[in-house]
């Protein structure tokens, strides 16, 4: 059958980019390009001159730089660096069509811009117009706002450009089909955050069925720093359907058929549309996404960490291991007089279960030689939390001087509960460069283990994660028969208080009236306040909910403002 013009293919290009690496990015780019015209090719084979001029490439917003670039947008180096970027562009466009974000310099402003480039020339350019400068956004300090919609012409169809926070808003959508847009295609990056997925479902499937437009959305995948874009790239048809999925916390790529006009019907080829991955493995991907590229793109060895024998360092060891394999994770159990013979069993177990190195080094000669080092300043002193914290802190020395020595990176074990509290301590167990569990309340830190035993389970193993290590009162074995919920209310309460200060920014009084303990609620209040100068010396981690310690939540150390008001 002759190839027909009626028929065009867009290829979703779903890319895990390196922020500031214009020359690697480049050549995945390249890649993705013969990727893409190697798949035409290959599903017009029986046509007699299949013709690759017929295909779009369609990457993710901030593409040549990556995202978020943040300060790296200032760099005086920058507009030379993206115009000799853009001509590679240029020269890889010559037999296909390429759409693809990067930030450009005009007039004295700087852009986010999505360009179109075909036959070796730029087709089009379009500036964002609806800058997000909330949670982890501030694209306000960088970018200035585009003012008009942007539709441009191929293969005689028009075809209009939005950028990410764009389609998050009615105008540009009205806007674009107003100019004359027969499709939109909607570049991203989107980080995660659990139930994400469904919303720009949702969202997007809103916006087509209204203007009768199909939409392509393509997003970034791969982790920057904290922030985990999950690609789970899509198309919807004219009608709001699901008609193409991409996969998530992968790097895919995936042509869509169209039968123009593009009111017709869609098809990916060959691909059946994906179902949305559960949450707890939705996070759990996303967690282990998280660990793996902060390891990978910042050239680290391996990991290291503290194994106790409790829940936090087992899952995040799981985590580890998942992320990057178990020839390059390394677990210390470091025990005290405190330290119960059932944790020096689990966390052997543990380490066993998931074949790493494994290592077991007392803190106690330490920790004496600080004792008698400090026995003057301490005379006449009661014994209160500076001995446990002592004790924490022998580890940490323990751990980054193993660190320094083999170059594997220490991850810190803590979880969003213990985080928002302060129940940690400073240059002890909160000593480290990355958090798996950071942004992971301790009521999901049971599920996760849970799940990740599942998982084992599935695949013929064993448990990774002893049962009796989930069942037992959590506990930092830092004084004699101590268990956290002694300092702190159940798990299962502080959780939802917490949620609902941190997340809702819900004032004491209107926790209180859902039913909580007002001594509770008041006291979780004191602790998340008081503790925020402990978390601005934390490390970063993974960020999972909406709203995440670090980038989305950033409260002033010093104030006057009433606690929980």
């Amino acid at each position: 059958m002759q190839h027909s013009m009626q028929q065009v293919s867009i290829a979703l290009a779903q890319i895990n980019f390196k922020v500031g690496d214009i020359d690697g990015n480049l050549e995945k780019i390249r890649a993705a390009v013969i990727n893409a015209k190697a798949q035409y090719l290959q599903a017009h084979a029986n046509n007699e001159s299949p013709n690759a001029s017929a295909l779009m490439v369609v990457f993710s917003e901030l593409a040549l730089i990556g995202y978020p670039p943040e300060d790296l947008l200032l760099r005086p180096s920058l507009q030379h660096r993206v115009e000799q970027g853009l001509q590679q562009i240029a020269d890889m466009s010559r037999d296909v069509a390429i759409v693809i974000g990067y930030p450009w310099q005009q007039d004295g402003q700087l852009f986010n811009m999505a360009g179109v480039w075909s036959n070796g020339e730029k087709v089009a350019q379009y500036a964002k117009r609806f800058l997000p400068n909330y949670q982890v956004f501030d694209e306000q300090r960088y970018f200035s706002v585009g003012d008009k919609p942007c539709v441009f012409e191929w293969l005689g169809h028009r075809i209009g450009l939005t950028i990410c926070e764009d389609i998050w808003h009615e105008a540009p959508v009205v806007e674009t089909k107003a100019a004359g847009a027969q499709m939109i295609i909607n570049i991203n990056a989107s980080p995660f955050h659990v139930g994400k997925l469904k919303e720009r479902h949702d969202l997007l499937g809103g916006h087509a069925n209204k203007t009768g437009l199909p939409i392509v959305y393509v997003n970034q995948v791969g982790a920057q720093d904290e922030l985990v874009f999950d690609g789970a790239s899509f198309v919807v048809d004219a009608q709001g359907q699901l008609i193409a999925s991409l996969s998530e916390h992968e790097s895919d790529l995936q042509l869509v058929e169209f039968t123009t006009p593009f009111d017709q019907p869609v098809t990916a080829l060959k691909k059946p549309v994906l179902a949305v991955k559960e949450d707890l493995k939705s996070i759990y991907d996303t967690l282990v996404l998280g660990v793996r590229d902060y390891i990978e793109k910042n050239g680290f060895k391996g990991i290291l960490l503290g194994l106790s024998g409790g829940i936090d360092s087992a899952l995040t060891l799981a985590i580890a291991v998942d992320a990057i394999g178990k020839d390059r994770v390394e677990a210390i159990m470091m025990p005290f007089k405190y330290t119960s013979s059932m944790s020096m069993e689990d966390a052997k177990l543990e380490a066993d279960a998931l074949g790493v190195s494994y290592k077991v080094l007392p803190i106690e000669p330490m920790y004496d030689a600080f004792m008698l080092a400090l026995e003057d300043e301490f005379a006449g002193l009661a014994q209160d939390t500076t001995e446990e914290n002592l004790q924490a802190r022998c580890r940490g020395v323990m751990l980054m001087a193993i660190s320094n020595k083999k170059g594997y990176m220490v991850m810190t074990t803590g979880n969003k509960s213990e985080v928002a509290v302060g129940y940690s301590t400073l240059y002890g167990d909160m000593v480290g460069g990355y958090s798996a569990l950071k942004d992971v309340y301790k009521t999901l830190v049971f599920k996760l283990s849970r799940y990740r035993n599942e998982l084992a389970s599935e695949q013929g193993e064993g448990e990774i994660i002893p049962e009796r290590v989930i069942t037992r009162p959590p506990s930092a074995e830092l004084a004699p028969d101590q268990v956290d919920e002694d300092s702190l209310p159940a798990y299962e309460i502080l959780d939802q208080i917490l949620e609902y200060y941190v997340e809702g920014d819900l004032s004491a009084d209107a926790i209180i009236a859902k039913g909580f303990d007002s001594d509770d609620v008041k006291r979780v209040i004191r602790l998340v306040d008081l503790s925020e100068y402990k978390r601005r010396q934390a490390p970063i981690g993974v960020r999972i909910t909406s709203r995440g310690f670090g980038r989305d939540r950033r409260y002033p150390i010093t104030n006057g403002w009433k606690a929980g008001s």
